[in-house]
């Protein structure tokens, strides 16, 4: 079976898997004596790098060859990891992360095994109507320019709620937040819902090409597709319905302009949003697996 029909048996929606990344190269052997490999990427983000908001600050990643399968092979790989990690210093903002496809059951037996947690899904919804909004519900409408002063309050609650639960809190948040949503509010793609005349929601979404040597390609089907960015309910205005609400307009903004779908990152282990979207009709395509600190990989 080559490494496109794998995939392909794991999930129908994986695109194929994308050349091998450039970097260390990292092998092992099963008790079998089959031979595996993956690369290892090294990396750091800088004290204003927006990634700091959903990543560590120093990165090992894992690509393992798209052919491997079962859970001896990734925990051979994940062994040879492990042993490379002792050469290391790892800091305690740092993390071992591999992104690998959400239905291979086998390979997460290993992930649980080497003290690895699902950190980030990428969720997609094909085909399924939005849930209908609160009759009585907020009233809802675009966002702009003039509004980023209330976008960026609502959108940094959410990133330090996340951060009790996933990752780090940031004590820059909001100034690291800012420069992309001024540059977000230049679209019509932000919506806010509204109570009283006060904000108490919003979604922030945009639209991905997927085209054959993109970044997006490696993850998702050819396409356009709507990005679901970040949606907030406000503290003290939750189980309302007002995510509903704004997830219906959301949606039939997004899905009016010919996309195969949406899609969105979320936290598994966040007891809020791991709810909401399932029943929104999302479902894991990909899900990154991480140990924190780096040196934590077992």
């Amino acid at each position: 079976m080559s490494t496109t029909e794998r995939f392909t048996a794991l999930d129908p929606l994986l695109p194929p898997p994308p050349p091998e990344a450039g970097g260390e190269r990292i092998t092992a052997v099963t008790a079998i004596g089959e031979r595996v490999s993956g690369v290892l990427q090294r990396y750091r983000h800088g004290p204003g790098d927006v990634a700091l908001l959903w990543s560590a600050e120093q990165v090992w990643q894992l690509f393992p060859n798209p052919g491997i399968s079962g859970t001896a092979g990734f925990d051979a790989l994940l062994g040879a990891l492990r042993s490379r990690m002792d050469n290391e210093q790892a800091e305690p903002d740092s993390a071992c992360v591999v992104n690998w496809p959400s239905r291979d059951a086998e390979a997460i037996r290993a992930f649980l095994d080497h003290g690895m947690v699902p950190m980030a899904a990428l969720a997609v919804r094909t085909g399924q109507e939005p849930p209908a909004p609160e009759p009585d519900g907020p009233a809802i409408r675009s966002a702009g320019p003039e509004d980023l002063d209330t976008v960026l309050a609502l959108c940094t609650a959410t990133f330090d709620y996340t951060g009790l639960v996933a990752h780090r809190r940031r004590a820059q948040t909001a100034e690291l937040l800012r420069p992309a949503l001024r540059h977000t509010l230049d679209e019509p793609a932000t919506w806010l819902a509204e109570e009283n005349g006060a904000a108490v929601g919003l979604a922030q979404c945009a639209w991905v090409e997927s085209e054959p040597g993109n970044a997006a390609a490696e993850l998702l089907p050819t396409g356009r597709w709507g990005y679901v960015n970040n949606v907030v309910t406000a503290t003290g205005h939750r189980s309302r319905g007002i995510g509903r609400a704004l997830m219906a307009r959301a949606h039939r903004e997004l899905n009016g302009r010919g996309t195969a779908g949406t899609y969105l990152y979320y936290n598994p282990i966040n007891p809020l949003s791991s709810v909401f979207w399932h029943r929104q009709g999302y479902r894991p395509l990909w899900t990154s697996w991480e140990a924190h600190p780096a040196s934590a990989l077992r």
